[in-house]
């Protein structure tokens, strides 16, 4: 009886570890007392670098960037000795690494090709996944696989089956992951709201296929989430590749081993692929088989001993540096497409559609071609700050009823000639029509229709600065005008030339400190609907979108598929002409927030934009090879930045400007009494004498202008150096609200400090000068009629006395 009961007591114990063990396997996401937490708070490791280059910026004249901290997460999943191959990867080491090798990385401007005064110190933290979420992501990737076909190995080149996976089905997968390790649960619902540090993170995958092949039935993937995994002899070595293949597709995009997610991650998959993608007979940019690293060649390395497989590990791991380089230099910390410092809080977005037919209009709603203007006003929305505001309205114009713009898109149209291979093996020479934007937009203002001139006018992006510049210095503010506040210079009240009477009588008439300028800045959209024209008709460089800083040109027509010069694998790209929500989006993502295509980066070399088509497929809207109308979060934190780093880079631009003009006046007007320029240390030229005297006051140099001035710049450069320092880490900590508040200030006080400067150096230029030369016509007075008086006595006198003297007499 005692046995029975003993070993019914061993058999429910059993029980009950079986079944704790199967509900843990059910949590892959599990926080465990010893999870590793992430730490963000590098920016006291740099602080004092940040000041000392800021400080050197202001004080000299020196080209120094202004330096803000971006950090990047590492994350490596299947690198810890659990997936393919086995193979572990040490990410101290590889962290250590792209610190040495890519500390820095300074994104420039695609419309002027410079780069900007903005250089990001990269902060990276690799670190690795635990095996319950290797597990569960194989698990989602498994059930998310679809059979398409087959396709040829790269190395073989022989027909293996072929799976094709839709990146927006794992891509919650990823979401939980994301969300796990950086403990963002924890935020609450209104954690997107918040303005606190985002994690950006690149996920590098290394999946274990055999275990992902979908034939293979015996595998139990959620033993193995808590489970230990055996290592791999070598004949298993040699299978790990599964004898077949499998690529994403986001949103039916084009096929890729790497793509951009909705949210602030990216994904690099090194056991998917290979996949080749890119232009037709274009080398440049293209994606092949040897673009991202494989584990196969890392461990079959060709030759034997220690040394090789130790340099065959370093080459993967500087792969592996290069390629999360290139991440942040295309997607994570992209060049600016359009650099416009919009000090306006209203943005106003017409799509006016142009068509010269009445067969279809894409404003209706509940077609397949319909424009959804809700959808395309929320992604702009985030794009832009809290205070900004955007009006979108849409409508439909008879190109005919507008004879000057039916005029400007015949002008318009260009045609140039192409030479094709056929399947014959042939060249064939052929015309291929499209439609050359620039002109477009060029004839459409000088058109006196109000629908293209008046609205191009108003789009000028300069209009918003001149509405912040525009002041009526005596004028009393009534407070009925919202687009201009009316306010006084701060040069106005430190004038040496006003009297105090004028002086206290102007001061009460005056509101008092500056305030805000508010404007509306306006972003024309128009979309050209046609009907006949040519069936392949595209834009200028086989797109349907065109767009400049200041306007948005869509082309859309009712015909089938145009093949394009693109190919994704064996297939060509095709553009759908009915489709225009995409483009539209992608021309105002540009505009509005300045984000380039992912696949562009501005080259000082080549003097024009390169392309690397290695990250042209994900969450976004540029290109051949996407295909959704959504804006990844990840670039519109980058749009976000865009508007701080216009602001801040025009800030700068004026700080140096007014810089060099006082140092201009400074060695101008530095001489002695006699002319000779004032004498000093041997290895200090007379200009950076005076500097000290301006910031050190260490020297008995004369001054050329007013101590007052001089205190005040010292006193303006060191709070610009404080709010610099602060702008900084607002921007590390991902504060972008305080940000673009602190980046307001410091294009506001630089524009009137400017002023300031130059309004005292006139006044100072005016009472140095020497002498001056002053026309002025005659007086009429009285004593011209002395003067002729007295020549008349003087004549009569003379006459007398020759009269008198004559000899007749």
């Amino acid at each position: 009886m005692v046995r029975i009961t003993s070993c019914f007591c061993i058999v429910i114990v059993a029980l009950s570890l079986f079944t704790t063990q199967s509900e843990s396997a059910a949590q892959a996401y599990r926080r465990d007392p010893g999870h590793q937490q992430w730490h963000h708070g590098a920016f006291q490791d740099v602080k004092d670098s940040v000041r000392s280059d800021v400080r050197q910026m202001l004080l000299s004249r020196a080209e120094v960037p202004f330096q803000v901290p971006l950090e990047v997460n590492i994350v490596l999943v299947g690198f810890s000795g659990d997936g393919g191959y086995r193979y572990a990867l040490d990410s101290p080491k590889l962290e250590e690494f792209l610190k040495v090798s890519f500390p820095t990385h300074r994104p420039s401007c695609l419309e002027t090709g410079q780069p900007l005064d903005i250089e990001h110190h990269i902060v990276y933290n690799a670190f690795p996944a635990g095996q319950p979420e290797l597990i569960a992501l194989e698990k989602a990737l498994k059930a998310a696989m679809v059979p398409a076909g087959n396709a040829r190995e790269t190395d073989f080149g022989r027909e293996v089956p072929l799976f094709e996976v839709e990146a927006t089905a794992v891509e919650q997968e990823f979401q939980k992951l994301y969300t796990y390790l950086f403990d963002l649960e924890s935020w609450g619902q209104s954690g997107e709201e918040m303005d606190r540090p985002w994690p950006t993170v690149i996920f590098i995958v290394n999946f274990d296929k055999v275990r992902l092949d979908p034939g293979n039935k015996e595998i139990d993937l959620d033993s193995l989430m808590y489970g230990r995994i055996t290592q791999l002899n070598e004949e298993e070595m040699k299978k790990q590749e599964g004898d077949y293949i499998y690529r994403y597709r986001y949103n039916g995009g084009g096929a890729s081993q790497v793509w951009l997610g909705s949210s602030r991650f990216v994904v690099v998959d090194l056991s998917a692929g290979p996949c080749t993608y890119g232009k037709i007979e274009t080398e440049e940019g293209s994606v092949s088989s040897r673009s991202l690293p494989r584990l196969r060649n890392v461990v079959f390395h060709k030759g034997l001993g220690v040394v090789t497989e130790h340099a065959a590990h370093e080459t993967f791991v500087g792969q592996l540096a290069s390629l999360v380089a290139t991440t942040i230099e295309h997607v994570i910390a992209p060049d600016v497409r359009f650099e416009t410092a919009d000090m306006t809080t209203r943005l106003l977005i017409p799509i006016i559609v142009l068509q010269n037919h009445n067969r279809f209009n894409i404003m209706t709603r509940g077609h397949n071609y319909s424009l959804d203007v809700g959808a395309i006003e929320a992604e702009v929305k985030k794009m832009l700050h809290k205070e900004q505001e955007v009006v979108m309205i849409g409508g439909s114009h008879a190109l005919h009823r507008h004879e000057k713009l039916a005029i400007a898109v015949s002008k318009a149209m260009r045609g140039h000639s192409l030479q094709e291979t056929k399947k014959d093996g042939r060249f064939h020479v052929h015309t291929k029509t499209y439609l050359d934007g620039a002109i477009l937009k060029e004839e459409m203002e000088r058109s006196a229709d109000v629908l293209a001139a008046g609205l191009l006018e108003v789009s000028d992006p300069s209009l918003s600065s001149k509405f912040f510049l525009r002041q009526h210095w005596m004028d009393e503010s009534d407070g009925t005008s919202d687009s201009i506040l009316k306010h006084k210079p701060i040069w106005a009240t430190y004038s040496q030339s006003r009297k105090k009477e004028k002086k206290r009588t102007i001061e009460k008439k005056k509101q008092g400190d500056l305030h805000r300028t508010y404007g509306t800045r306006v972003i024309p959209v128009f979309v050209l609907s046609l009907a006949d024209v040519d069936e392949h008709l595209m834009m200028e460089g086989e797109s349907l979108v065109w767009t400049s800083k200041d306007v948005v040109i869509v082309l859309q027509h009712q015909n089938d598929k145009i093949p394009l010069s693109y190919v994704s694998e064996i297939e060509r790209r095709h553009a759908i002409p009915v489709l225009s929500q995409r483009h539209i989006l992608a021309g105002l993502a540009s505009v509005v927030g300045g984000l380039s295509a992912p696949y562009e980066k501005a080259s000082h070399v080549h003097e024009r934009p390169v392309v690397n088509w290695l990250w042209a497929t994900g969450c976004h809207p540029f290109g051949p090879f996407s295909n959704t109308s959504h804006v990844s979060q990840l670039l519109k934190d980058v749009a976000l930045r865009n508007t701080i780093y216009a602001r801040v880079d025009s800030a700068l631009h004026r700080i140096r400007e007014t810089s060099e003009a006082v140092q201009a006046f400074a060695a101008e007007h530095l001489k002695t009494p006699l002319g000779e320029p004032v004498k000093g240390k041997k290895n200090k030229t007379s200009t950076e004498l005076w500097l000290e005297k301006f910031y050190k006051k260490t020297t008995n140099l004369p001054e050329p202008f007013p101590h007052e001035l001089v205190d005040r710049l010292e006193k303006y450069l060191d709070s610009l150096e404080e709010q610099l320092v602060d702008l900084s880490s607002l921007l590390y900590d991902h504060r972008l609200q305080e940000a673009h508040s602190n980046s307001s200030d410091i294009l506001q006080s630089s524009i009137f400090t400017q002023q300031y400067v130059e309004h005292i150096l006139a006044s100072e230029r005016e009472k140095m000068r020497c002498c001056s030369i002053e026309y002025k016509l005659p007086l009429q007075s009285s004593q011209n009629l002395i003067y002729a008086g007295i020549l008349l006595a003087g004549f009569f006198v003379y006459f007398v006395v020759i009269f008198f003297s004559s000899p007749v007499r």
